[in-house]
Formats: structure tokens, C-alpha cells, sequence
């Protein structure tokens, strides 16, 4: 074990860990943040995704040896009031069915639009394959995405 500092939604954590700990684990067990859900453990659904320094990231295969200083957004962080346009316009267009994944295709789908604000539907395709819907709302997480590029919170 050790100690192992985490900069997570603009705050401060250290957490007693194996540096090995995929960070998914330490911050739903050790920090409380149970919004990043564990879907397959291999980084190959998405459920998990957080930012990491901005970029969507597999957080169940991300050791803390990796995380450093590099700054942690959780769905938790993305709107400290749920306010965010695509948190906006899942609601808007119905997202959910279980919603198991939603968590990690919306981290997902932010960190896509922060880098293409005006995607074409291709593109947002694209950007969303990988991200696994065992409910398959697909085209609704589509429609909401672009959605949400007009959505004002």
C-alpha cells in the first residue's frame, strides 16, 4: 500500500492504495463516486470512462501509478448541478433505459465535442463506436449529442 494523491473534480484526495489499483476502484471505493460504473474490466465498453486531463479515458485500466498530477473529471465533476447540455439533452430525448452505460457515453461524448464542437453525424458516430448499450438507445445517445450543441443550461 501506499499513499496516493488524486486530483479528482477540482479537489484533493489521498487515498491509501495499491499504485496498481486501476483508478476506477479507487474512485468508487475509496473516494465514494459511484456515477464511473464497471462494465467488462478490459476497457472495451466504456462504462467506465472518465477525463483525464481532459481526455475521455478507460478508467478500469488505468493503474494510480498512471494518474500522477493529471486532473480526473467523473460524471460527478462534468456540472456541479447536472446542468451540463448533454446531461440536458439526455434528459430531453430519453436517453436512459437501464442507464448502466450513460455515465460513460456522456463523459465520452464531452470530451468528443470539446475537441469537435460542430461534428457531422458521421463523426459523432464515429467518436461513439466503442461505447457499448446493452439497452442499444444508440440513436437516442446520438439524437442527444446533437442535441445538446444547441441546448443552453
Amino acid at each position: 500500500m501506499a499513499q496516493v494523491q488524486l486530483n479528482v473534480n477540482g479537489k484533493a484526495y489521498v487515498v491509501d492504495a495499491d499504485p496498481q489499483m486501476p483508478l476506477l476502484w479507487a474512485l468508487r471505493d475509496l473516494i465514494g463516486l459511484t456515477g464511473t460504473k464497471y462494465g467488462c474490466g478490459i476497457a472495451q465498453c466504456g462504462a467506465c470512462t472518465v477525463h483525464l486531463d481532459g481526455k475521455a479515458t478507460r478508467s478500469c485500466s488505468v493503474p494510480l501509478s498512471a494518474v500522477g498530477s493529471k486532473a480526473v473529471t467523473t460524471i460527478e465533476g462534468l456540472s456541479p448541478d447536472g446542468r451540463h447540455p448533454l446531461q440536458l439533452a439526455w434528459q430531453e430525448e430519453d436517453v436512459p433505459q437501464c442507464g448502466y452505460c450513460q455515465s460513460g457515453q456522456i463523459m465520452n461524448a464531452a470530451a468528443f465535442l470539446k475537441q469537435n464542437p460542430s461534428p457531422t453525424d458521421e463523426e459523432i458516430t464515429r467518436a461513439m463506436t466503442g461505447n457499448l448499450c446493452r439497452c442499444g438507445t444508440y440513436q437516442r445517445i446520438h439524437k442527444a449529442i446533437r442535441r445538446s450543441l444547441t441546448v443552453k443550461p
